[in-house]
C-alpha cells in the first residue's frame, strides 16, 4: 500500500494528541508515513510540545510513522495527501473575547453562533481560502478535511469563493448524538442508522433506526425520560422541555438550545458571568493549562484522561475514519458537511449542508433525505442566509454588510445592539480582520 503524509494546520492544539491515536490504532488500513504538524510563531512552544508527546507516542506503538513540526506552511503542503484543519485564529484569547463582548450587550456570546460565531468566521475565511490556494498549487490531489469551526460556514466558503474542491467538513456532534442513541438503545452502530438532515451545529437526528424498524419516537421517549439530557460537554445545557421535544418527533444537537432555548441559556451564561467572571473560554484555558503540564511530562505517552473534559470528544474518530474511508475507498456513511446537490430538497444544490453522506475516494455522495420537517425547515433557511451573507462580508471586506448578517442571525437582539456589539468586535479583533 502507498505510504500516506498526513498534514494538520493547528498542529499544536490539545486535539492533537487523539488525532495521534486515532492515526496510530488505524495504521494497519491507513499506512500513515509522516504526520507533519504546522502551526505559527505564538504557538511555537505549544507545537513543540505536543510533537514531542507525538513521537513518544509512535515509538510505544513501535510504528514507522515519523512526526515532523513545522512553522512553515508551503513546505508542509509538498506531499502531502491529506492536509486537516484545526486552527483558532487569535488563539484562545480571540475566543474569550467573542464570548464576553456579547454579553455585555445582554446577548448569547458562544464561540461558533451568533456574534460570536460571525467573528470566528470573519477571521478565518480569509486565512482558509488561503491555504486552499496553497494546496492547488503544492498538492492539488491532496483532501482537506476541514475541523475548524465554524465547519459548515468555513466549508460553504471554500466552495463558493476556491476552485479548490477536494474539500469535506467534519464535526464531531452527529457522532456524539448518535453515541447518545445507542446508549439508550442498549446497541451499537452495527444495528443502529440515525438519518441526520441539517446543517453543522443546526443538525436533527430525523429517523433513527433499529435495524429495520423505525424507533424515533421510543429513542425520543426515553431521552425526555433522563434526569441529564446534556450531550456536548462544552455546553451547559438547559433540559429540553418533553412535550417540546415529543411534538418535534426529532433529536437536534445540544447547540439548538441556543435559539430554542434563548433567554434560558442567555440568563445562565450571565449568571456564570456575574458570579464567577468567566465563560467557557476560561474553562477551557484552564483545562488547555493542565494538559499541557500533563503533555510536557515526558513519561506521558499516550492521550490523557483529562483530554475529555476539553470538549471535541471522538474527533480522531470521525476525522480518522473519514480518511481512511477515502483511502480505501470504503463507500461507508459518515455524517459529513458538503455540496447539497439535492440532498435537501428545500436548500439549493450548492448550499452546504450535513447530511449523511457514502464517502468514496472520489469524495463524498450525499444522500437525499427529502423536504425539512416544517418546524426546522424555515430556521434551517435563516440560518444559511446568515452563513451565506457572511462570507460575502468577508470577502468584500463590508462592515455594512456584516451588521445586515448578525440582525437577521436569530440571536439578535435589534439592530442598534448589534451595530454595538459589531463595532466593539471589530475594534478587538481587529488585528486579524480584513488586512
Amino acid at each position: 500500500m502507498k505510504s500516506l503524509k498526513i498534514v494538520t494546520i493547528g498542529g499544536g492544539s490539545s486535539y492533537t494528541p487523539e488525532l495521534i491515536e486515532g492515526f496510530i490504532k488505524n495504521y494497519p488500513e491507513l499506512p500513515v508515513s509522516e504526520i507533519c504538524l504546522v502551526d505559527i510563531e505564538e504557538g511555537k512552544e505549544k507545537l513543540e510540545i505536543i510533537g514531542n508527546l507525538a513521537r513518544r507516542m509512535v515509538a510505544k506503538a513501535d510504528l514507522p510513522i515519523k512526526i515532523s513540526t513545522t512553522l512553515n506552511r508551503k513546505e508542509a503542503l509538498v506531499n502531502a495527501d491529506f492536509v486537516t484543519t484545526q486552527f483558532r485564529v487569535g488563539m484562545l484569547e480571540a475566543r474569550s473575547k467573542d464570548e464576553k463582548i456579547p454579553l455585555k450587550y445582554e446577548t448569547i456570546g458562544q464561540e461558533t453562533n451568533g456574534p460570536g460565531g460571525l467573528f470566528k468566521a470573519l477571521r478565518t475565511i480569509l486565512v482558509i481560502l488561503e491555504i486552499c490556494q496553497e494546496m492547488m498549487e503544492i498538492c492539488p490531489k491532496a483532501w482537506l478535511i476541514n475541523f475548524t469551526n465554524p465547519a459548515g460556514l468555513i466549508t460553504q466558503a471554500i466552495h463558493k469563493y476556491s476552485p479548490f474542491k477536494n474539500v469535506i467538513g467534519v464535526c464531531n456532534g452527529p457522532i456524539g448524538m448518535q453515541k447518545q442513541i445507542e446508549q439508550i438503545l442498549e446497541s451499537d452502530a452495527s444495528h443502529v442508522y440515525v438519518e441526520f438532515a441539517g446543517l453543522n451545529h443546526m443538525v436533527f437526528a430525523k429517523n433513527i433506526y433499529l435495524d429495520d424498524e423505525n424507533v424515533t419516537t421510543q429513542v425520543i421517549e426515553q431521552f425526555c425520560q433522563q434526569i441529564d439530557q446534556q450531550g456536548l460537554k462544552n455546553i451547559e445545557a438547559v433540559d429540553w422541555n418533553p412535550r417540546f421535544i415529543k411534538a418535534l418527533n426529532m433529536l437536534p444537537i445540544d447547540y439548538v438550545r441556543y435559539y430554542w432555548q434563548s433567554d434560558l441559556m442567555l440568563e445562565a451564561q450571565l449568571k456564570e458571568w456575574n458570579e464567577k467572571q468567566q465563560t467557557r473560554a476560561d474553562v477551557v484555558k484552564r483545562v488547555e493549562q493542565e494538559l499541557f503540564e500533563i503533555y510536557q511530562n515526558e513519561r506521558t505517552d499516550e492521550k490523557p484522561k483529562q483530554l475529555e473534559e476539553r470538549g471535541g470528544a471522538y474527533y480522531s474518530e470521525v476525522a480518522v475514519n473519514l480518511i481512511n474511508s477515502i483511502y480505501n475507498d470504503k463507500r461507508d456513511i459518515h455524517t459529513v458537511n458538503v455540496l447539497n446537490q439535492g440532498a435537501i430538497s428545500d436548500l439549493n444544490a450548492d448550499e452546504v449542508v450535513e447530511v449523511n453522506s457514502i464517502i468514496t475516494k472520489h469524495g463524498p455522495i450525499p444522500l437525499a433525505t427529502g423536504s425539512l420537517p416544517l418546524p426546522i425547515r424555515g430556521i434551517i433557511q435563516q440560518i444559511k442566509a446568515f452563513e451565506l451573507m457572511v462570507i460575502e462580508a468577508a470577502i468584500e471586506k463590508d462592515y455594512d454588510k456584516v451588521l445586515l448578517a448578525l440582525v437577521t442571525n436569530p440571536l439578535s437582539r435589534d439592530d442598534h445592539r448589534s451595530e454595538a456589539i459589531i463595532n466593539e468586535l471589530a475594534e478587538a479583533h481587529k488585528k486579524y480582520l480584513f488586512n
